[in-house]
């Protein structure tokens, strides 16, 4: 979720070329929904929680950090411990990979800007402050309140743009808990669930509107100062981003497609995204009863991230190519698991979605973000995009035959 380097142009691609990509992407899929289908009819192998038993009572321990890491991955709608720790354990794999100079690395950590230990300080710090300063709202009127916004939100941004350092990462924890926690919390309490809207419009209106202010106040810290702009922020000589690649065979598209399950977190890794759809899928398969709070709807929103994830990397191939970023990930985390958890996992929701998030959000989220200010980050305009996307969408859709009541 960066604003990266133009990449040189390339040759367009002959039509074969294009017909094998597709014809690949739609075999991946074909298999995505095959496995999901499989996993939808699984039974509970052990004896984990379900969804309503640790969630419900956060005055143990466990359960208060089963809240606290499942917070790390709820951006993808799965609020899951052990998706948590196999995405964090991905990461690590990737960092040392990299830095290691490895191929196996695959697509550079955080962007190869030697910046993701300051991102995951940065972000696990002001999750905690989250979850301290703010689950006492947590009541028997509200059951569920968005403590995870601030892990992928302003407390990384802030350190993308502002760079290494302790008085950054401290900065931008603070500002994270202190702004977009609270500010989705009223959202979310007071004009989504009256309205009707799903929560993730609050969710990501606070961190739009909290990522505007910190920024903002950003700007007269004195001890805030943007770095040069003669090379990457903060980079490591062992950790140099690596030239923007091509997408122009399938391995390089499903590549792209995975990794952008973990784009949110500013990750953008394939090692994240496999450990945080394994933990995910362990969990189900140990209680189907636990991710995604409890709906069962995993297979179901799995499938339709994967849809929006990989038609969306092939829509926007040539604009990967062109410009070394784009927010194809911004379905992944709004409008393909928003209709599943609002409609139900049927075929035509589960498409409907995984297309519709793929045609508008990518190209919307890049037109916001041209407007916003050199040092603000993009991600503003990108979950800006997702509020827009959801609260536009689910009205329209319940008025649809197929996915009204």
């Amino acid at each position: 979720m960066n604003r990266a380097p133009a990449h040189p142009g390339t040759e367009p691609l002959s039509a074969s070329r294009q017909a094998t990509l597709w014809g690949t992407g739609a075999a991946f899929l074909g298999l995505v929904a095959l496995a999901m289908w499989g996993l939808s009819r699984v039974t509970a192998l052990s004896s984990w929680p379900a969804h309503t038993e640790w969630a419900s009572d956060l005055s143990t321990p466990l359960n208060w950090l089963m809240w606290l890491v499942g917070d790390t991955n709820e951006a993808q709608f799965y609020k899951s411990s052990l998706a948590g720790i196999g995405m964090t354990l991905g990461v690590l794999v990737a960092w040392g990979l990299l830095r290691a100079g490895r191929r196996a690395a695959g697509i550079p950590i955080t962007y190869g800007n030697g910046l993701i230990g300051w991102v995951l300080a940065a972000s696990w710090i002001s999750l905690v402050l989250a979850n301290v300063g703010w689950q006492w709202t947590i009541t028997d009127e509200f059951v569920w309140q968005p403590t995870f916004v601030t892990f992928v939100s302003v407390s990384s941004a802030v350190v993308l743009v502002y760079g290494r350092g302790w008085a950054t990462a401290l900065t931008a924890a603070v500002l994270g808990a202190a702004l977009t926690t609270p500010i989705s919390i009223v959202v979310v309490d007071y004009v989504c669930i009256p309205l009707e809207l799903p929560s993730v419009v609050g969710n990501v209106l606070g961190m739009c509107i909290g990522g505007l202010i910190a920024f903002a106040v950003c700007r007269v810290l004195p001890w805030m100062t943007l770095p040069a702009d003669d090379g990457p922020t903060g980079q490591d000589p062992e950790e140099a981003p690596a030239p923007n690649p091509t997408f122009r065979t399938p391995g390089r598209v499903l590549r792209r497609a995975l990794a952008d399950f973990t784009e949110p977190q500013f990750y953008g890794n394939e090692w994240a995204s496999l450990g945080l759809l394994a933990g995910v899928v362990l969990e189900f398969c140990l209680n189907p009863a636990s991710p995604v709070y409890g709906s069962g709807l995993l297979p179901g929103v799995i499938t339709a991230q994967f849809i929006s994830a990989v038609l969306g990397v092939l829509l926007f191939r040539s604009a990967w190519e062109r410009d070394g970023f784009y927010p194809t990930f911004i379905p992944i985390v709004s409008v393909a698991p928003a209709l599943v958890v609002t409609f139900g996992s049927s075929p035509l929701v589960v498409v409907s979605a995984g297309v519709l998030g793929a045609l508008i959000c990518p190209k919307l989220g890049e037109i916001l973000a041209r407007a916003l200010p050199k040092d603000f980050h993009p991600f503003i305009a990108y979950v800006f995009t997702m509020a827009v996307s959801c609260a536009v969408l689910v009205p329209v859709l319940k008025m649809v035959p197929g996915f009204g009541a």
